[in-house]
């Protein structure tokens, strides 16, 4: 099972887009952000913790196939009209983002317990069993 996240630096599909300016991102880019993540292991299981502030349970989306588990949400902006003032500068982050985490074949759907609490998506994944090595060594005569 391999827990680097694909979008983290490792991901060299996208590891020249760290280094363009803001001005040539495309709308959609900019709107994104990544949540921050903390994966624990423990004895029988993987521990994933994702922050997602301002974020309601139900804009969250969790899905498994082919052993790629992925985390889904989008954060929406208020749009209000202001009658008193103006936003002078505005650094909350909107947008929709995704994570994405390779488990392997060996975890189920049904096997993941999801719980958000407080804007923190905690995910509990079980390891999946490791099958002995069946191989032997072959005598050569």
């Amino acid at each position: 099972m391999s827990l680097i996240p694909r979008n983290s630096m490792f991901d060299f599909d996208h590891l020249f887009d760290r280094f363009r300016t803001p001005d040539l991102l495309s709308d959609k880019q900019k709107s994104s952000f990544t949540p921050r993540v903390e994966v624990r292991e423990k004895a029988h299981q993987y521990l994933i913790s994702a922050e997602l502030p301002g974020i309601e349970k139900e804009d969250v989306e969790v899905t498994l196939e082919n052993g790629v588990l992925c985390i889904q949400a989008e954060s929406h902006q208020e749009d209000k009209e202001e009658k008193d003032g103006r936003i002078i500068r505005q650094e909350r982050r909107y947008g929709k983002f995704v994570r994405t985490f390779n488990l392997g074949n060996g975890v189920k759907q049904e096997d993941i317990d999801a719980k958000f609490k407080n804007g923190i998506l905690t995910l509990t994944v079980p390891k999946p069993e490791i099958k002995p090595d069946n191989s032997r060594k072959i005598d050569i005569h």
